[in-house]
């Protein structure tokens, strides 16, 4: 990579495409992702229906629904969903634009995780722009709760993600993982943890309409104690880790990387949506400038914000035993 596009903005430098199943309607679906170069940034395009009402920005204020995924509408009610897989994977690898043409009303799950769309996007690699990057950094906390839920963005000099879950009397009971987005952490801790759920809940979700497409192929089924999956898991702490594959989808919807530190308590993509919404209605709690400005003028973040933050920020013990 020339250094001098070392803090630019990066699309696709070809198109790829990917058909699968979407894991709620069981559909069919053809996926391409376009090389563009303007800057509109991360937007889905709907081939199938009409060409005027068709364009869905991937923003924070087009989330139309959380039920157990991310899904966005345009002001005409069309809509795309379970787009967090595809999200995350594309901030994780450093894409800032690119037209996402899907013929159907929802993202293909493919296996579960975020993989399958790192290696096509990594196959056919990226092209910098003459647009620098920006990144949203926090300056102060931001908290929202949900009962004994809680999502928490603070100041930190470089993207990271804490996550906690709690799911008492079954195979995964309490797991915590901390991963800083940096480098190679992305593809060697989060990429490849595929999504799950509960066996006793499947007919209840299909009668909603959910779950369509679910199969062993692309989710790990839980039965109480034991991995219904004959091929058990892939990590031992896969569930947290695919929950923190989530976040960075959905914190995608920023607009802009985010640089600071996500820390969170059985949070889900509802709670999500609801700290972003509270992020930018708070907007003395963050500063949005170029990464390369930003990177000189937050160098201090983690020795500034240490220790008993977390505390002070939502006046709880945090939880320990965090994994780094």
């Amino acid at each position: 990579m020339n250094n001098q596009y070392k803090y630019h903005r990066a699309t696709l430098r070809e198109t790829v495409s990917f058909i699968g199943v979407g894991l709620h309607t069981g559909q069919l679906s053809k996926v391409s992702l376009k090389p563009c170069v303007d800057k509109r940034g991360i937007y889905f395009v709907r081939t199938d229906i009409q060409s005027t009402q068709a364009d869905i920005d991937a923003s924070w204020y087009n989330v139309s629904d959380t039920t157990l995924s991310t899904n966005l509408s345009n002001q005409h009610g069309v809509s795309v969903s379970t787009v967090e897989h595809l999200l995350s994977a594309l901030i994780a690898c450093g894409i800032d634009n690119v037209r996402i043409e899907v013929d159907g009303p929802e993202i293909p799950i493919m296996d579960g995780s975020s993989e399958v769309f790192v290696e096509a996007i990594r196959s056919v690699g990226k092209s910098y722009l003459k647009l620098p990057k920006q990144g949203i950094w926090i300056e102060k906390p931001v908290v929202v709760t949900e009962g004994d839920k809680y999502a928490i963005l603070m100041p930190h000099s470089v993207p990271r993600v804490t996550m906690c879950i709690d799911f008492p009397d079954t195979v995964i009971g309490s797991q915590c993982y901390s991963v800083t987005l940096e480098g190679e952490k992305y593809f060697e801790d989060v990429a490849y943890a595929r999504t799950f759920g509960f066996a006793d809940q499947v007919e209840a979700l299909k009668k909603r309409g959910l779950a369509q497409g679910g199969s062993l192929i692309n989710a790990i089924v839980i039965d109480g104690k034991k991995i219904v999956n004959p091929e058990g898991l892939r990590v031992e702490n896969e569930f947290v880790r695919h929950k923190i594959l989530d976040v960075v989808g959905d914190m995608s919807l920023a607009g802009a990387p985010i640089i600071g530190h996500y820390y969170a308590h059985k949070a889900g993509h509802s709670l999500n949506q609801k700290l972003l919404r509270k992020l930018f209605s708070e907007t003395s709690a963050w500063t949005q400038t170029s990464l390369e400005q930003g990177r000189e003028m937050f160098a201090n973040h983690d020795e500034l914000y240490g220790g008993d933050y977390i505390k002070q920020a939502l006046n709880v013990v945090p939880i320990k035993k965090v994994a780094s």
